[in-house]
């Protein structure tokens, strides 16, 4: 059975962490319309642009939020790489998500009993799933 106490960690351009990461879901879509002709359905597929965007939670503590916020607003590329941080319980060893870039931030409401959460979305324009990866 695995052993799931590991867990994943975001990086920044493979250099500084974000940390905490409450959440991150990342959405790819491959759209595809099927082809018909007067003879016959589904005779081809017109294929559509691959997409890929993403939705992270983080803690508004610290400087990562800042952070985020300042290469959102200036439309910085960064890459945020996914890396298995001890264990071997989770079946990619490396996700790496490359020139991501920020298109909406969400600060949530201060709160007396507990910690604000802020949440960015953004597109990514490559990506890379493996077993075995070297940033770059």
């Amino acid at each position: 059975m695995p052993d799931w106490n590991s867990r994943l960690e975001v990086t920044l351009n493979g250099s500084s962490t974000i940390t905490p990461i409450e959440s991150f879901t990342p959405t790819y879509t491959t759209p595809v319309t099927p082809i018909h002709s007067i003879e016959a359905d589904n005779v081809g597929a017109l294929y559509h642009p691959k997409t890929a965007t993403f939705t992270m939670t983080v803690k508004a503590i610290g400087t990562s939020v800042l952070t985020l916020a300042q290469l959102g607003l200036a439309g910085t590329k960064f890459n945020i790489q996914l890396a298995e941080q001890k264990g071997t319980d989770w079946s990619f060893k490396k996700l790496l998500f490359r020139d991501c870039i920020i298109t909406s931030a969400n600060p949530s409401n201060a709160v007396m009993d507990g910690v604000p959460l802020a949440t960015f979305s953004g597109i990514v324009l490559g990506f890379v799933a493996s077993t075995d990866i070297e940033p770059g």
